[in-house]
């Protein structure tokens, strides 16, 4: 017996014979599993049973409902119905019409006919029997949907007709119900029909009522609750042109609902329906094909060749190039075409061919230079469909080059939104070559020479933005710099060679690249960079021990967990490059951990780009955020400059810092941390992602670093070992050139993508519960601030005392608005969390795990939404935190250094933290003060402080935005305002004779703009008003010589001041004591030890003071402060 085949078995006791052959296919085949896969049979009845003999039933009924299902299901259900009086039997064999044509009435009926054959079918039927029966075969599917209907007639006669493979039972489905009452209208017009060929036909209003059916399932369902069993017949629907637009909006707020109904729609089959409507010219659908395209892609890409084969590409080519279209959905087709060619030659070649390089282009500009720019999202969709259009690409990359790219996208680098800007470096890195060898010694000298003159300018720009704010665009920054390391690598040695070079310094005085991170005489030596603080050291550092453990990589390439890079990140393996490859002429740079071959380049150029690299890349390998520093590393690796370090580190005699020897290299660059866009988790990536709003926020308070934490990325990501290397957005499923699978991958696109798996048509509940609390919050405040300003705030009562257990003492704390718990720090920057009212502590954690240690600041970020906790070391590195009130629940949301490119700012790093504007201030020991938009995680202004002295203390104004003071190792204090021009306000000495640093500034309490408070090391505080005379109003001395700590409420008319003779006072605006604290309230009476920090509570009467010697973090209040 041949296969594949279909048998039907029209007789009493066809049972028997049905199992007789499939009995005989076990003994006779020797693939018995393909052949029963292959065979279908159909049988009348089981094998105690006969045929039906009445006379209600044509002799072959079965065979009747398999051929002609049609008028065999309306003359059983006419002799069931009220019709069987009023209706000639006769007529029905005369139903006017065509099966194919559904505006006749026997086209009409059939279609019905299908559409509720197949939603019995799907709902009844495991998904892949549906599938296999009922979308792959047409013949089959119309048997099988016959047979459907053959049972239900038998069934009537007492007869059971069976079939393999084996159907659940059907024939008391209620969708039966709505053929009958279809078949009821249309009989019904029967009559009528056949009297009057001319009669105008009447449409049943089955498919209306359905899609009526489903857009109430829409507005009642989910998820969690019963699928929508009309789906098949919304897919029918499509066929209609008359229902089309209504299905395809109902279909669309379908899809919308999340992952899951993409797969429903999917398992129905929807495809080919979807398919064949890209070849429709109607305007009005042109919105809503999009939006399911979109969704259908977000989930499964695998359908690129067929899109690409029917000529879809153009189709969404031409939306984009639309300008009727809103931004949000041309960013759609921007994302549907990133996705065609990702990964896929021939989809990238069919739209180049398209136009798709220039369309792209054009839109990234303005038409008018003084118009504003575009949405953001269409940008960033625009960005990365060119970077995957010239992903490994080089013909679609030199048709760039000539329509001017690289200046387009190099404009887009200062885009406010971080998505933007690191979408812009995706594509200018996938412009770089990793080193094609047919553009190496090729045929076309011109092309050639282009490229590098492109790849070096593409080079120079990603330079100026490697200290970009975000993590996000520095991580692309870092990827696509490793790119150019790979095509360079020989050229990079070389260079790296001489650069550490012990016995001569004249390379290294004659890169100006390097000035800001050489020591202060600017004496090259072998010493100075491996000793020296703010030398080469403080920048190579983490190099000299990426390659320290010769077990690093394993035979496969992959890192060991041993290894200081065994990071659980989305890099493939850790390969160190080959010693010899450095003397070697080939041009070429063996991998060899696995192989891995890169080209290099066959022409040198000026070595100043690879000198400013390698310095940008030793700056990226001491990154704060875990993954950006593991990239900088491996690009280093990657090319043998960190072999080149490690061999000329041994001239040196210092060694490496003794800071950095004692500390497990295992320890210093692990990607355990959690981040921003990604969260590192057994290998896998989290489900929180910091996903692009499709419109800038428009709140006052800070939304970006909020919005970091609020957005679910679906789950099926988290499944794949390799982390995002899901089939649905790989984005190295194609690759061929060798050497690719080595290199860090970005992750710009495949976070993107995560924007379409939400929903898009609906409001998110999240931001329904975060107005609610903050809502609550904002009413907790005030009910405390108006309790604060009535109290004494004299602070005799020591209402807890915390041993943090520090070994280096408490350096910083801070007391939460709305829980009872207080955030300590110590210089080795161990964050510890401690609830007040328990005594009981809640969370202990690592701010990093790097050697070089030190705090500054702790500060919380939007205080009245979801919380943030700020941590500022002392080397200027910010890292913000979320979670930290949860037990090991801490997750690093964002980390960039605050004074990048400041080096000399040395280990005197001051912050403070602005919420109206959601502005970052940061200064030292340096001439200028830094301000950066947090929301927008750009740097937005560099402002000279002209003092010749560094900056001890800063404080930013919670009333004027844009308003901060700032107080100088001088002894003087300045105040700034960036809204003005020339920035500078107001400057006073009131510390005057005496010229110790100002440790301690801020502005008075209440909502008066114009008061400051200044406190010196000398142990006086002064007063001061900005619209009088520079001489202060008021002087209050402290202490003798020993101030440590001042802290200024912001609503209360109270400050305090602490000493390192043990001592804390507390005095009013008008410079009464109010308070003097030096013993704890024990019996023995202990002294408090020296204070290093002291910190008020933002709403209440609380004061929360450090010790140094001790570790003690004590909190007082009030006498009759009430603990809840």
């Amino acid at each position: 017996m041949k296969t594949p085949s279909i048998y039907v078995f029209d007789c009493s006791a066809a049972g028997m014979i049905v199992k007789a052959f499939l009995e005989h296919l076990d003994w006779n085949s020797s693939s018995s599993v393909s052949s029963l896969k292959d065979c279908i049979l159909l049988a009348a009845c089981e094998a105690n049973q006969t045929l039906p003999q009445s006379a209600e039933f044509p002799a072959d009924v079965f065979t009747a409902c398999l051929t002609t299902p049609i008028k065999m299901a309306l003359h059983w259900f006419c002799n069931r119905s009220l019709l069987h009086d009023s209706l000639e039997h006769t007529l029905i064999d005369q139903i006017p019409g065509r099966q194919n044509d559904r505006r006749t009435l026997l086209g009409e009926l059939n279609w019905i006919f299908t559409a509720i054959t197949d939603t019995i079918a799907w709902n009844v039927l495991p998904h892949d029997l549906f599938q296999r029966l009922f979308r792959q075969d047409l013949l089959v599917a119309s048997l099988f949907r016959n047979f459907l209907l053959a049972e239900r007639i038998m069934r009537s006669a007492n007869c059971s007709p069976i079939s393999f493979p084996l159907l659940p039972p059907t024939h008391q489905h209620h969708m039966w119900d709505a053929w009958d009452m279809a078949a009821e209208i249309c009989l019904s017009k029967l009559p009528q029909l056949i009297a009057d060929p001319n009669a105008e036909f009447q449409p049943s209003p089955f498919f209306t009522e359905q899609l009526t059916a489903f857009e109430v399932w829409l507005d009642h369902g989910s998820e969690g609750k019963k699928i929508p069993e009309q789906l098949p017949i919304v897919l029918q629907v499509l066929l209609s042109q008359s229902h089309r637009f209504r299905a395809l909006v109902l279909l669309g707020r379908f899809l919308d609902m999340g992952p899951w109904a993409v797969d429903l729609a999917l398992s129905v089959g929807i495809f080919p329906y979807v398919l064949k409507l890209l070849q429709t010219s109607a305007m009005e659908l042109r919105h809503i094909l999009v939006f399911i395209w979109t969704k259908i892609l977000s989930l499964d890409k695998s359908c690129q060749a067929d899109l690409v084969k029917d000529g879809g590409h153009a189709y969404f080519i031409r939306f984009l190039d639309s300008l009727d279209a809103y931004p949000e959905q041309r960013a759609m087709a921007a994302f549907v075409l990133a996705v065609i060619v990702d990964g896929h030659r021939i989809g990238q070649e069919a739209c180049v061919n398209e136009g798709l390089i220039d369309v792209c282009l054009r839109h990234l500009q303005p038409e008018n230079p003084n118009d504003a720019q575009n949405e953001p999202l269409l940008l960033q969709w625009l960005c990365l469909c060119l970077g995957k259009v010239w992903e490994d690409f080089s013909e679609a990359q030199l048709l760039g080059l000539q329509s001017n790219a690289l200046e387009i996208v190099i404009h887009l680098l200062s885009e406010p939104q971080p998505e933007v800007r690191a979408s812009a470096v995706f594509a200018l890195g996938n412009l770089v070559d990793i080193g094609s060898p047919s553009l190496n010694g090729g045929d076309d000298d011109s092309d050639y020479d282009e490229k590098m003159r492109a790849e070096l300018n593409v080079v120079r720009s990603l330079l100026q933005v490697s200290s970009d704010a975000s993590p996000l665009v520095r991580s692309e920054v870092a990827v696509a710099l490793t790119r150019f390391a790979m095509g360079h690598n020989k050229h990079i040695k070389s260079v790296a060679v001489e650069y550490w070079k012990p016995q001569t310094n004249s390379l290294l005085k004659s890169l100006p690249s390097l000035a800001n991170i050489s020591n202060s005489s600017n004496i090259y030596s072998p010493n100075s960079f491996i000793q020296g603080s703010s030398g080469l050291a403080s920048h190579i550092g983490p190099v000299l021990r990426v390659g320290s453990d010769s077990s690093a990589t394993g035979r496969d390439g992959r890192i060991s967990t041993s290894s200081p890079m065994a990071t659980n990140s989305i890099m493939h393996g850790s390969p160190h490059s080959d010693d010899s490859s450095q003397h070697s002429d080939s041009g070429m740079l063996q991998n060899a951990s696995n192989g891995g071959l890169s080209y290099t380049r066959s022409r040198p150029v000026d070595n100043g780009i690879y000198s400013q690299f390698i310095a940008t890349m030793c700056n990226v390998a001491k990154d704060p955020y875990p993954r950006i520093a593991s990239i900088g590393q491996r690009a280093l690796s990657l090319v043998g400059v960190e072999q080149v370090v490690m061999r000329n580190s041994r001239f040196s005699s210092g060694g490496a810092h003794s800071g950095e020897a004692s500390a497990p290299a295992s320890s210093n660059f692990g990607m355990s941390r959690s981040s921003s866009w990604f969260d590192m988790n057994s290998g896998h990536f989290s489900i929180a992602f910091r996903t692009p709003p499709v419109s800038p926020p428009q709140h006052d308070y800070l939304t970006g670093l909020r919005r970091v934490c609020s957005m679910e990325f679906r789950s099926r990501l988290l499944n794949s070992p390799d982390g995002l290397t899901d089939p649905l957005l790989s984005t190295n499923a194609s690759r061929s050139n060798m050497g690719l699978d080595i290199l860090p991958q970005s992750t710009i696109y495949r976070w993107s993508c995560g924007h379409f798996c939400r929903p898009l048509l609906t409001g998110s509940d999240d931001n329904e519960e975060a107005n609610a609390r903050r809502e609550e919050q904002e009413r907790i405040a005030i009910d405390c601030l108006a309790k604060c300003q009535r109290s004494s705030c004299k602070m005799t009562s020591q209402i807890a005392s915390w041993d943090t257990r520090f070994e280096l003492g408490t350096k910083a704390s801070l007391l939460l608005p709305f829980s009872p718990i207080v955030v300590a720090a110590d210089e080795n920057e161990q964050i510890r969390v401690w609830n007040y009212e328990d005594a009981l502590p809640v969370n202990t954690f690592e701010n990093h795990k790097l050697s070089d240690r030190g705090l500054s600041k702790l500060l919380l970020i939007n205080e009245l939404d979801e919380s943030l906790l700020l941590v500022g070391s002392s080397d200027g590195n910010v890292r913000i935190w979320k979670n930290c009130t949860q037990k090991g629940g801490q997750k690093l949301v964002t980390a960039f250094s605050s004074v990048q490119g400041h080096r000399s700012a040395g280990r005197s790093i001051v912050i403070d933290w602005q919420q109206q504007l959601g502005y970052l201030y940061a200064s030292g020991d340096m001439s200028s003060i830094l301000v950066w938009d947090l929301d927008k995680e750009q740097l937005l202004n560099t402002i000279q402080s002209t003092a010749d002295s560094g900056i001890s203390a800063l404080s930013a104004s919670q009333v004027q935005c844009g308003q901060f003071a700032a107080g100088f190792i001088d002894a003087s204090v300045r105040i700034f305002d960036i809204r003005t021009p020339d920035r500078f306000v107001y400057m006073a000495r009131p510390h005057a004779p005496r010229t110790e640093k100002v440790v301690g500034i801020g502005f008075q309490p209440g909502f008066d703009p114009y008061k400051i408070i200044s406190a010196s090391q000398a142990g006086d505080i002064q007063f001061l008003d900005v619209r009088r005379a520079s001489e202060p109003y008021l002087t209050i001395e402290a202490h003798r010589g020993s101030l440590t700590a001042l802290a200024v409420h912001r609503h209360a008319p109270v400050i305090a001041s602490g000493s390192a003779k043990q001592m804390i006072k507390v005095f009013s605006l008008e410079g009464e004591q109010l308070t003097i604290i030096r013993y704890q309230p024990s019996f023995m009476g202990q002294r408090i030890g020296s204070v290093n920090c002291l910190s008020f509570h933002p709403y209440k009467s609380l004061l929360a003071a450090g010790a140094g010697d001790n570790a003690l973090v004590s909190i007082y209040a009030e006498d009759n402060y009430q603990v809840k």
